[in-house]
Parts: C-alpha cells; sequence; structure tokens
C-alpha cells in the first residue's frame, strides 16, 4: 500500500472512530432525556464516558465477528453497527425496536450485525459469549466474540468456570473488563481483592490492561488480539480503565455519598475520550475544528430527528404479548 493510500486509509478509520464515539454519545444524552422528561419506562443505564471501548473494540471486529452486552449496553450496540431509530424505539417499547419493542433498554439484541444481546443480569452473557467462541471453533468460521462486562461482574462465579473451559479449549474470545472504578455504589478496590488481570492469568489465559480512554490504544491492542483469536491463539483477557460519568442508573442523581464530584470533573475535563481524541485529530491536521464540529452538529440532528420518529411511532399489537416469549418447537 503506498503511503499516500494508507494515510487516506488511515484518515477513514479515524474518522469513523470518532463519529462512532460522537454517535454514543449523542444517544445516550437524549436517552438520559427521555427518562428525566417521563417519556421512557424504566430504568437505564448510560455508557457516556466509556465510549473509547466500545468504539475501540468493534471497530477491530468484522460484522460476522460477535459481541455480548450488559445492562450498560448502549455503548456495545452503537458500536457494532446499530441505528437510532431502531434503538430508540426499543427503549421506549415500541414496535419497530430491535426486538420489536418487548427488550428494552437492557436486552437489546442486533443479531444482523454480531450483537447477540445486552443482558440485564451481571455476567450473565460470559455463557453465552463463551459457547459463541465454541460454536465459531467447531465450524471453523473464524470468526471472534468478545465478551463486555464490568468489574463487579467479576465477582461472578460464572466468569471463572467460562475461563476454565475457553482456556482448556483454545476458544476465540476476548473477556473485555470494563473497569470504570465503581460496581454500582462501591468502589471497585472494595469488592475486588487483588489484581484482575493476575485472576485470568491463573488460568493461562493471556492478559493486557489498557487506558479505556484512549481509543486508539484500544484498538490497537484489540485488532492484535483479534488476530490471534483467529489464528487459534486465544482466549485473552483485557482490563479497560474507564470511568462512567453518569451514576449507577438515571435515577442515580445524587451520588456525593459514594463518589466525589471533583473526581467526576477531573475525568470530564483531563481525560474525556471524545475530547481528546477530538484534540489529536486536530494537532495530526486530519481534521480540522470546524470539521469536528459539524460532524457534532449532524449526529445531534440525527439523533434529535430518531426520538421525535421513535415517539411517534405505534406500540406492537395487543395480540403480539405471547409472542417472542418461547421456541416455536412444532416444526
Amino acid at each position: 500500500m503506498s503511503a499516500a493510500k494508507k494515510k487516506k486509509h488511515n484518515t477513514e478509520e479515524y474518522l469513523r472512530m470518532y463519529t462512532q464515539m460522537v454517535r454514543i454519545r449523542a444517544f445516550e444524552d437524549n436517552a438520559n432525556q427521555l427518562y428525566l422528561s417521563a417519556k421512557m419506562p424504566g430504568l437505564t443505564h448510560m455508557y457516556s464516558g466509556q465510549e473509547a471501548v466500545a468504539v475501540g473494540i468493534c471497530e477491530a471486529l468484522t460484522p460476522e465477528d460477535k459481541v455480548t452486552s450488559t445492562h450498560r449496553g448502549h455503548g456495545h450496540c452503537v458500536a457494532k453497527g446499530a441505528h437510532f431509530k431502531e434503538m430508540f424505539c426499543e427503549l421506549l417499547g415500541k414496535e419497530e425496536g430491535y426486538c420489536r419493542g418487548k427488550g428494552g433498554s437492557m436486552h437489546i439484541a442486533d443479531q444482523a450485525n454480531g450483537n447477540l444481546g445486552a443482558n440485564a443480569i451481571v455476567g450473565g452473557s460470559m455463557g453465552i459469549a463463551t459457547g459463541s467462541a465454541l460454536t465459531a471453533k467447531r465450524l471453523g468460521t473464524g470468526h471472534v466474540t468478545v465478551c463486555f462486562f464490568g468489574d463487579g461482574a467479576t465477582a461472578q462465579g460464572l466468569w471463572y468456570e467460562v475461563m476454565n473451559m475457553a482456556a482448556l479449549w483454545k476458544l476465540p474470545v476476548i473477556y473485555a473488563c470494563e473497569n470504570n472504578g465503581y460496581s454500582e455504589y462501591t468502589r471497585t478496590e472494595e469488592i475486588a481483592a487483588g489484581s484482575l488481570t493476575a485472576r485470568a492469568e491463573a488460568f493461562g489465559i493471556e492478559s493486557f490492561e489498557v487506558d479505556g480512554q484512549d481509543v486508539l490504544a484500544v484498538n490497537k491492542l484489540a485488532g492484535e488480539l483479534a488476530a490471534r483469536c483467529r489464528k487459534g491463539e486465544g482466549p485473552f483477557f483485557i482490563e479497560l480503565d474507564t470511568y462512567r460519568y453518569h451514576g449507577h442508573h438515571v435515577g442515580d442523581i445524587n451520588r456525593d455519598y459514594y463518589r466525589a464530584k471533583d473526581e467526576e470533573t477531573e475525568w470530564k475535563s483531563a481525560r474525556d475520550p471524545i475530547t481528546n481524541f477530538g484534540k489529536w485529530l486536530i494537532d495530526q491536521k486530519i481534521m480540522t475544528a470546524d470539521e469536528l464540529v459539524a460532524i457534532d452538529n449532524e449526529i445531534a440532528a440525527d439523533a434529535e430527528a430518531a426520538v421525535k420518529y421513535a415517539l411517534d411511532a405505534k406500540y406492537p399489537d395487543v395480540r403480539e404479548v405471547d409472542m417472542h416469549v418461547y421456541a416455536d418447537t412444532a416444526a
């Protein structure tokens, strides 16, 4: 590849990563407002602040590669290719949602883009991801599965069971732990003894720690590990140091009793993944400040239009109440 073509190729990748991170932030900002304005049923869990993790990893995957998500899963969904309209429809219980409005915030699945689904059970998707990787190995598809989960999920026994199997069978799976510093309302160091990477290494799983606010660092590592998985060198474990800007869920507004305001301000001002990547793009003369603002404004308008569309969309017919609940085994 010539130097000019390589630069253009990299520029397109950088632009897409920036765009995807801004799309996640815009989605979350609007989802939060839907809750605060009492237009959205139920709770949701904001991903704002962790965008570099989802985008850095998913941009290293193919559309056929699989991911499993968490209760804080909107970022993974968007990063893997989900569209605003279908996602907002799902949050609002509308027929055009990814699960026809029946899954809601914590159960969005987008099979067409390799998203096997979010999961309200902490650590609940770990077995699904490992099973997906086993399927890929048995069928020889060459596909990789990434299992996203939070630091709190490392207390679940299922994690140790699946890591043991994945290590024994050398499965093409990457366990991606988003350590945002808190397990609900408790600091990670108060619920997790020792090193998280050491826990995976005890099973002979090669483990890494990376700055989850640096989309380029995350993307580089994810790309290398995905390529190695395809060669049969998996599984792998990554601890991604990141931070959630909102509370545990949208109703967790007064956080003073467990998290300092100064801490939140520091992360937002000094370590914001979108702001810092935008500055890097400008410094490298890849984009101008005006061009980035234009991207931000276009995405904000797209999100606003999608929200309006979803609010006006119709609900599923009442006759669907018992559809999609059980598998049809009559055939």
